[in-house]
């Protein structure tokens, strides 16, 4: 049966161990040079509503370096943004390529593909989770502390798809996560529930600070994703005091890290002192992406 990878609770924390330990390998042997073409004669579909940086980049690299082929499809070209319906694109994607990779305005265009499609179907990005994000800020973690049990990670700034999938990762973890915002701006509901209800470490509050006193790990994004330009001047508001900063981590502990999956908006969420210091795992993250999408590419399709 085929495997799709929606949410980051589509793995169980088995699978989550596997993927990170080939991950890791993975990267030792690119950093060595090594071939490790696993999926020679493979192809995967990368179709973008949304622009992307890091998500386009290592998917089509890392499907490149896997010995398979990766194909760019922007929505806008193909039929489906002429209105040909989400099942028959997906119907007839399966019969040419061995997976689809998706990043999209809506959740539900993922699941409506997920549905109709016989190959798997990968989450590059929707409004509700961010899922090959975590497991790029899993791994880092893991790098860094050597495990996430019971480690206390922080997320100031906005409740968005990135925040979700940080939330319901703690059931897999063992991270105890703090989610700082203001009021009107938190993570889905249903999101904490289905966290909390599997045994996820789940707290909520206003300030900042309270989230990051003793924190191992903080947290942060964008104020403004895409879609939210309109709101753009009352989001510089309302997260004025939401930024990442010095004076913040000085509440976290002495050893604490700083994690951001990009773009950053220096000066709003984050200062330039803390993405460019010392306490910053930021670029490690970034590369991450490409280690961990290639396993699960691996996992989903040798």
């Amino acid at each position: 049966m085929k495997k799709d990878f929606l949410s980051i609770l589509d793995i169980t924390k088995g699978e989550l161990e596997q993927i990170l330990t080939e991950a890791e390998r993975l990267k030792t042997l690119r950093k060595e040079g090594k071939v490790h073409e696993l999926l020679r004669g493979r192809n995967l579909a990368m179709i973008f509503e949304k622009s992307s940086t890091r998500t386009h980049i290592s998917f089509e690299v890392g499907m490149n370096e896997l010995g398979g082929h990766a194909l760019f499809l922007n929505a806008r070209d193909m039929q489906i943004w002429r209105g040909e319906e989400i099942r028959d694109t997906a119907r007839a994607a399966s019969r040419y390529v061995s997976a689809i990779m998706i990043r999209a305005y809506k959740h539900s265009t993922i699941e409506e593909f997920a549905r109709h499609a016989t190959i798997p179907v990968i989450n590059g990005l929707s409004d509700l989770e961010h899922p090959c994000q975590l497991l790029a800020d899993i791994m880092t973690i893991r790098e860094h502390f050597g495990s996430t049990r019971d480690l206390k990670v922080a997320w100031v700034g906005d409740g968005n798809n990135v925040c979700n999938s940080l939330i319901l990762s703690t059931v897999l973890t063992g991270m105890k996560v703090v989610v700082a915002t203001p009021e009107g701006y938190g993570p889905a509901e249903d999101v904490v529930k289905k966290a909390r209800a599997q045994g996820g470490k789940v707290t909520l509050v206003r300030k900042p600070e309270k989230a990051a006193k003793g924190a191992d790990v903080i947290i942060t994004d964008t104020w403004v994703s895409m879609g939210d330009d309109e709101e753009r001047e009352e989001r510089l508001r309302v997260f004025h005091d939401y930024t990442v900063d010095a004076a913040l981590m000085h509440h976290a502990s002495p050893g604490a890290r700083v994690l951001h999956c990009l773009p950053a908006h220096r000066g709003e969420e984050i200062a330039d002192e803390v993405m460019e210091g010392g306490q910053s795992l930021v670029w490690d993250e970034a590369e991450n992406r490409l280690h961990a999408q290639k396993a699960l590419l691996v996992r989903l399709l040798k």
